[in-house]
């Protein structure tokens, strides 16, 4: 999702007499409807603008980003309304794989059976109590962090693919090509990697000067990501992309994972 100015297209949403549109989370993927809630104008726009899902709390009367609680964040790749315009799809990553308070999936668990009965049909993969507890709340402030700073970065390199050359590095790197931006990340690599090799030499013989080359293999790992997402960027791609096959790949063995690649 990219970050505009334009605020006409919510013209074309119809809001209630409340001033809410009912909003439904399908997932990206797989297209499995996740949850509904509603969102107002408000909510809407920073949906838009950050990528990330915010929604209208009718019982405490103010917006909610998903996720703020559970640290399920939603990643929003499409916006869609129907013909009529009074109700909206959102195509998102599910973050943490539960888009439910209850620790599902999915809000949409129960199945009503031939003999007229609700038959639960999704079991709960994390006890609700594990979720909304005090102690975790670092965890998902640290979380909401780096959704920010991720989501700002690409609206970033978004903008500066029309930047001024001469006043941009971003915009430079776009102008000189994909080959130029690929030897960055290479640069940056091997750096990160003889930042690493530093590190470990300091950890082994309990060397002076450990805080400062923990931070420069911090700092040479920032910069061979950040020029990994200037390449994703400039071949159209983002950093979600790369948390979407991360996400897939959750609860996965690695040797399975590899071996499917040879098949």
């Amino acid at each position: 999702m990219s970050n505009t100015t334009n605020q006409h297209w919510l013209d074309a949403i119809k809001f209630n007499a409340d001033g809410l549109v009912p909003t439904i989370a399908q997932d990206h993927q797989t297209g499995q409807i996740l949850m509904m809630a509603w969102q107002n104008r408000e909510a809407l726009l920073l949906t838009k603008q950050t990528g990330t899902a915010v929604y209208f709390s009718r019982s405490r009367g103010k917006l909610w980003h998903k996720g703020e609680s559970s640290g399920h964040t939603q990643l929003v790749h499409d916006i869609f309304t129907d013909c009529d315009g009074d109700t909206v799809i959102l195509s998102i990553t599910q973050l943490g794989g539960i888009a439910c308070h209850t620790g599902r999936q999915s809000c949409f668990y129960q199945r009503l059976d031939d003999d007229g009965q609700w038959q639960i049909n999704q079991a709960v993969i994390k006890d609700p109590a594990q979720i909304y507890t005090a102690d975790n709340q670092v965890a998902k402030s640290n979380h909401h962090a780096m959704v920010s700073v991720l989501t700002t970065l690409h609206q970033t390199l978004q903008e500066r693919k029309t930047a001024d050359k001469d006043t941009s590095y971003v915009a430079s790197l776009y102008h000189k090509g994909i080959n130029k931006i690929l030897e960055k990340v290479g640069e940056e690599a091997v750096e990160s990697i003889i930042a690493a090799k530093e590190l470990q030499l300091i950890k082994a013989t309990n060397g002076k000067d450990l805080a400062q080359k923990q931070h420069d293999f911090v700092y040479e790992v920032a910069d061979t990501w950040f020029h990994q997402m200037v390449a994703l960027s400039a071949l159209d791609l983002s950093v979600f992309d790369v948390i979407d096959e991360l996400a897939r790949r959750v609860g996965i063995s690695g040797i399975d994972e590899k071996n499917s690649r040879t098949q």
